[in-house]
């Protein structure tokens, strides 16, 4: 028996989205299909404690060697993808859906002379509408609702037939939830036009009887029968109610492969649903590593060639419609193969609104959380992480295994509130509290080179005084107990200063150098990385740079890049560092760009800072009020002298009166900070 640890999914990976799971064994075979309202609550319940599961629940768990979800949008719709697989894999686990035991059907029998309204389960018949599949207390609920606004017969032969005898309907009939046709209350044709009423509203034309109700009401509360309004009122509040419930993901004439994908520079995950008869009867997902010159639009037409070229469609024919995020390459050409194929039309579309929309969405979803798991568990792993590093420290020439890793970013908008980042790799993994940010001003904000020279020589320089530091105070140490000197010219000396045992030392942030310098940019920004380390005189410190458009990693001083094999984990692990750098300079430069971009009419005083203008607003409460203040008015606020006041007059009489008038913006939301 499997030991559940082995496969267990890390907490963090399992979406806490409804969804549906699957169990298989070490041959692939599916052994048992469950959904759940939170994924990662179900699943841990599963790993928490195998002890104490049932003995059915034991022995699966055991038997399994591995568990794969699915994400979907709503509890209905894992209850239909569940019982849609549990018929189609059929789960040795799943006993309790065997044989002729299903999930429950709401019928309208619309073969008979009276129609009839029940809960069905097992084959489908000839002449009956089914609507679901339900839970059995939702089913009932919503029978009992929907009759009470459509009240179509519900009884079986026997009542019906026992009342058509004695002449006095059911218990539902003198409720109002049954139009009573066994007694001639209502005819034939209107008792079916009510079921066909019934049909339609589960069939997704809600919206029309709601409008229908809704305007009865109205009419009902302007001839001031309020008792009637506050019937119809309930009964529209119940059809509200059935409708959000009875959501079907797609109408039942519905043949379609949805696919939809996630990707970055080096791969992308696809996920395909493959819809029949409206529901969604299988699903399958590929994490491919793409070709360096592939599009998307070009990347689809390679999916869809591979999928129906090759193996087929394993869920039935290819269906007449083929649903896709973009349009491929060549797609006229790729539908006329493809309906050759199918022998007959087959549609590529990419929707745009409406259920088929929707569902690709939840498809999205799919692709980007199997990307995001695939990528979490191939950094996580450390036979992978030793093969980064391995292959990167090889690729590379370096003489040293690369235990720490610095990855520097510069990031602007046209040369305005210059930035840069510093993010750290540990043993391939991010090292968060050692991530820094800095702010670029000067002529070192002049060009991305100038501002890299710049960041690197304020790390580095900080990194030579931290270690000057630790030195001074480790020559400030005292002997060890039991050891004497005996140099006469220590025993002469004056006594150590008494070093301070109690306080901890202040943490050198910058006291560990890394093996390795990653810079985001190409030849230029490598060599004045480069520079800056060798005008502070340091040596051991290998630089190289990850340009983004061909993902080449370039050398000091060196006419040519490396290449890194589009598979290597050396290069994913490069560009993973890159990407963290990038997005944390990106995170300073908002923050830093939303306060720039916050302006006052106080800001051209001179010499008037930013503590003295929140002085002024506090005293004053606007720039109009400051304006408006005299010398000697002004002179009472906080930090404000008499010849700063007299600027501040002058200032608002040299520009004139409008120049009060103007509030204090923020340039990012519109927002008036000062009014």
């Amino acid at each position: 028996m499997a030991n559940p640890a082995t496969y267990r999914p890390k907490t963090g990976e399992i979406p806490t989205n409804p969804g549906v799971y699957r169990f298989r064994d070490p041959h692939g075979r599916v052994i048992y299909v469950g959904k759940a309202k939170s994924l990662r609550s179900r699943l841990n319940s599963y790993f928490a404690n195998p002890a104490g599961l049932l003995p059915k629940t034991y022995a699966m768990v055991h038997a399994a060697s591995s568990v794969e979800w699915t994400v979907v949008g709503s509890e209905l719709e894992s209850l239909q993808l569940e019982y849609t697989w549990i018929k189609e894999f059929k789960p040795r686990f799943n006993v309790v859906f065997r044989d002729d035991k299903t999930y429950p059907y709401l019928a309208v029998t619309l073969g008979e002379k009276y129609p009839r309204v029940q809960v069905m389960r097992g084959d489908k018949k000839k002449g009956t509408r089914y609507f679901g599949p339900y839970t059995a207390g939702a089913i009932r609920e919503t029978m009992d609702t929907l009759l009470r606004v459509f009240p179509v017969r519900s009884c079986s032969a026997g009542v019906f037939k026992r009342a058509e005898a004695t002449g006095r309907p059911c218990l539902l009939g003198y409720i109002d939830k049954c139009s009573a046709p066994c007694v001639g209350r209502i005819s034939p044709e209107d008792h079916r036009a009510l079921a066909d009423d019934f049909c339609a509203f589960m069939g997704g034309e809600a919206k029309r009887f709601i409008a229908k109700l809704e305007k009865q009401m109205a009419d009902a509360v302007a001839e001031l029968d309020y008792e009637r309004a506050a019937r119809i009122r309930d009964d529209i509040a119940a059809l509200r109610k059935v409708f959000e419930r009875n959501a079907v993901v797609l109408a039942e004439d519905t043949d379609a492969d949805i696919f939809a994908l996630h990707e970055d520079e080096l791969e992308a995950a696809v996920q395909v649903f493959h819809v029949r008869g409206g529901r969604i009867r299988g699903q399958r997902g590929w994490v491919v590593e793409k070709v360096e010159d592939f599009t998307t639009p070009d990347l689809v037409e390679h999916l869809l060639q591979q999928v129906y070229g090759g193996d087929g469609d394993s869920h039935g024919r290819l269906p007449r419609e083929v649903l896709v995020p973009v349009q491929p390459s060549n797609a006229g050409e790729l539908a006329q193969w493809l309906g050759g194929i199918r022998g007959a039309k087959v549609d590529i579309r990419v929707p745009q609104r409406g259920d088929k929309a929707a569902l690709m969405s939840t498809v999205r979803e799919n692709a980007e959380h199997a990307l995001k798991l695939h990528k979490t568990r191939r950094a996580g792993d450390l036979t992978v992480r030793s093969q980064a590093l391995q292959e990167l420290q090889e690729a590379l020439d370096l003489p040293v295994p690369l235990l720490r890793i610095e990855c520097f970013d510069v990031s602007h908008v046209q040369g305005t509130n210059v930035v840069a980042s510093m993010v750290v790799v540990e043993d391939g993994l991010p090292k968060k509290s050692d991530y820094r940010k800095f702010s670029v001003t000067g002529p070192a904000a002049a060009d991305d080179t100038a501002a890299m020279h710049d960041v690197l020589t304020r790390r580095f320089r900080h990194y030579l005084q931290d270690k000057s530091a630790q030195v001074d105070e480790s020559a400030l140490a005292p002997e060890p107990e039991g050891v004497r000197s005996t140099s006469s010219a220590v025993d002469n000396a004056e006594p150590a200063a008494v070093r301070d045992t109690t306080t901890p030392a202040p943490r050198a942030k910058f006291a560990y150098p890394p093996n390795l310098v990653v810079v985001d940019g190409g030849k230029p920004q490598v060599n004045a990385a480069a520079r800056a380390l060798a005008d502070l005189g340091i040596d051991d410190v290998y630089v190289v740079g990850l340009a983004k458009r061909l993902e080449e990693v370039w050398l000091p001083d060196s006419d040519f890049p490396v290449i890194l094999p589009r598979t290597s984990q050396g290069l994913y692990l490069l560009q993973r560092i890159r990407d963290e750098a990038h997005r944390f300079a990106i995170s300073f430069h908002r923050q830093k760009r939303g306060k720039a971009m916050t302006v006052s009419a106080l800001d051209g005083v001179p010499g008037l800072g930013a503590s003295k203008r929140k002085a002024l607003l506090a005293h004053f409460g606007s720039v109009k009020s400051v304006k408006a203040a005299t010398a000697e008015e002004l002179s009472q606020a906080k930090g404000i002298g008499p010849a700063l006041a007299g600027a501040i007059v002058n200032h608002f009489s040299a520009e004139g009166p409008a120049a009060a008038t103007v509030p204090a913006i923020n340039m990012t939301t519109g927002e008036i900070i000062e009014s």
